[in-house]
Formats: structure tokens, sequence, C-alpha cells
């Protein structure tokens, strides 16, 4: 059985879907993987190729909908599922669900499969101008989603109110069967407990994005570092082309003001979570973040957002604390409560751990999936 995973970030191929793809490959399968930016001299092709998977490098633009090239990228995966001639296809991220599938379908693929992690950009909004121009986005990508999903043999979710939204939205059919996940889950013998630090520290690990909730994040640091100096405030993370990235003078200002430390990309987070006494993610929406669920594992309290995707990692008040989108204030008060009553931070990330195993647990997942599709 020939199977074909489309991606739009290499490195997410070995980060989220390593798990997966080993195992398809225990299964017997001949496991093709495509994705943009994986030329010969790639160390994440390198890696792919090792495990002994087939890699094709794809032109595709991760943002923007350019109908040059994104229709230039169709007929490229066309052409690819025309050599590979896969039995099964799985596509994630929006582009390669989109393209993917559409591909998948015209090249008369029927097992096609779609994994939702998120949904991005352009379904973020707001009132302001930018707020209209997302709303123009994100009727473009409903009506592509739902084009290219129709018919689709099943469709994953990684949190139950993107389901609900599709279904609501009719980005899916009634009779199009659907899974939710529990994330991209987390290998358990890799993230393991580590004690925790001698000082307080906070940290946010993501793409340095508005709607991850960084500026949320520095305006916290910056009201809790008038009181107490010695309480750390790191990011991991990088800018990307993304309309909604974080501009350089603000990480440089944030910097050089002292309100937080900038470890940049990581290609291994473990030892920054480590270093760290609490994790925090006050992102408008996600699909699961996977950076919440390895904190988890290690055995860090969490504060996230009471948001999609968000809030199904936290039971509040147990492993660490939900917060409102956007509320600086109430952010800062969570952070407050580890720093004011310390052994919270030991006796929930504890529990952290404890929801890790019993929800996330990447074999647990993948089972889930495998099963799904019929492997």
């Amino acid at each position: 059985m020939n199977f074909l995973l489309i991606a739009s970030y290499p490195d997410s191929l070995i980060n989220f879907r390593g798990p997966l793809l080993d195992a398809l490959l225990a299964r017997g399968l001949t496991v093709h993987v495509a994705a943009p930016d994986l030329s010969s001299d790639s160390s994440v092709r390198m890696r792919l190729e090792e495990k002994g998977m087939i890699v094709h490098e794809i032109p595709l633009r991760r943002v923007g909908m350019n109908p040059f090239a994104d229709f230039f990228t169709l007929i490229s995966l066309c052409k690819l599922i025309a050599r590979v001639k896969p039995d099964v296809v799985l596509a994630y991220t929006v582009k390669p669900v989109i393209y993917g599938l559409l591909a998948a379908r015209l090249m008369k693929v029927r097992r096609r499969f779609a994994l939702i992690t998120g949904l991005g950009y352009a379904f973020q909004g707001s009132s302001n101008g930018e707020g209209e121009r997302r709303g123009l986005l994100r009727a473009l990508v409903q009506r592509l989603y739902a084009v290219s999903l129709r018919s689709a043999t099943r469709v994953f979710f990684q949190n139950p109110d993107d389901q609900a939204l599709f279904q609501q939205l009719r980005l899916i059919g009634s009779e199009t069967p659907s899974t939710v996940v529990n994330g991209s889950g987390v290998d358990l013998g890799d993230f393991n407990v580590v004690p925790l630090p001698g000082k307080i520290s906070f940290l946010l690990i993501a793409r340095l994005l508005g709607d991850k909730g960084v500026r949320e994040f520095v305006g916290a640091a910056r009201a809790i570092k008038a009181e107490y100096e010695h309480v750390v405030f790191k990011v991991v993370g990088w800018i990307d082309e993304n309309p909604d990235a974080i501009l350089q003078e603000e990480l440089d200002a944030w910097v050089g003001d002292g309100t937080l430390e900038f470890l940049g990309r990581l290609q291994d987070v473990r030892p920054a979570i480590a270093d760290s006494s609490v994790y925090v993610l006050p992102s408008y929406r996600e699909g699961t973040p996977r950076t919440v669920l390895e904190a988890m594992a290690m055995g860090r309290p969490v504060i996230t957002t009471d948001a999609p995707g968000c809030r199904e990692t936290v039971a509040d008040g147990e492993n660490g604390f939900l917060i409102p989108v956007k509320d600086v204030e109430r952010l800062t008060a969570a952070m407050l409560k580890f720093i004011n009553s310390s052994e919270l931070i030991s006796s929930m990330g504890k529990k952290s751990r404890t929801l890790a195993e019993l929800k996330y647990d990447v074999k647990k997942v993948n089972a889930v999936m495998l099963q799904g599709m019929g492997i």
C-alpha cells in the first residue's frame, strides 16, 4: 500500500507527525511525504530518507492566496499523485488540505483524509479594517474547504469546537465521517518530568504572531516585573511571513528593556521547558497546541485561554488556569497565583503529567487515527 502525506512545514513531518509515520512504516506501508523546502541538502529530508520514506519537494506558498501560485501547486500535486499512485492520501494544515485533497479527488484516489490542526489567520478577525480583509479571506478559504472536503473519506479534528464549526458552516457534509483526536499527542518517553528550576520563570513557545497572545504575554510580564524584578519571562519562537506576525522592532524593544528573554527558534524545546516553572500560551484559538502537551508531559502547570483547542488541555484550578482571550489583567492575576503560592507549581505540574498520560500519549492518539483510516 502506498501512503502519501502532504504538509506545509517540513519540520512538522519530524516533530509532529514523526511517530505516525513510524507507525505506518511498521505496518509495512510504502510511505511518501511531500512538503515545500525539502531540497536534496535538507536535514529534514535526510532524516526522513534514513527512516525509509520517499520524499518529494512541492511548490507551495504557506501564506497568501495567489491564484497563479496556488494553481501551480494544485497541478504539481496532481502530477505527483499520478507518479506515486497512492492508495491513501492524508493532508494537514490549510493549503495541503485544500489542494492536496482536491488533487487526490481529481486523480481518483479513493481514500482521502484531512487533519484539521487549527483554523489559522483566516478564521481570526476583528471589527477594524484588518478584520474586513480577513473576512474576505475567510469566505474564500471556507469555499475552498467545502470543495476539497466534499466526499472526503474522513476528516480528523483536534478539538470538538473546530468539528462543530465545520459542520455548522457546512464545510463538511452530514454524510462525511469525522473524528476528534487529542491533538498530535506527545511522546511521553522523550518528554519526561524534570526538576523545577531554582527561580520562578514563565515560558511561551510559539510562532511570534499576534493571535498567539504574544503581546498579552508581554503586557503581563511588564506588570509583574514592575513589582517582582526577579521573575523571568522567556519566549521561544520566530517571526515568519504571516500577516499577523509580530514586528522585529517590537521584539527588539521587549528584549532591550528587559521585559523578556528571547531564545530564538529551537530544534529541541526540552531544555527551555526544563528551565521554566510555568508554561503560558495566551492564544486566541488552536487545534490542540503541541507545546502545551510537551510542557504538561514534563510536569509543568499551564496558563492558557478558554478558547477552542486550548481549553481542552487544562482543568481549571487543577493543572493550571484558564483565562479569557486577550485579557492581560486575568493573565497577570493567574501568574501572580504561582508567584505568591509557589507550592502550586509542583502540585499542578504533577496533575499536568497525569493528564498527559491519560489523554495525550502519542501512541493512543495515533491508534485512533490509524483505526479511522482503516490501517
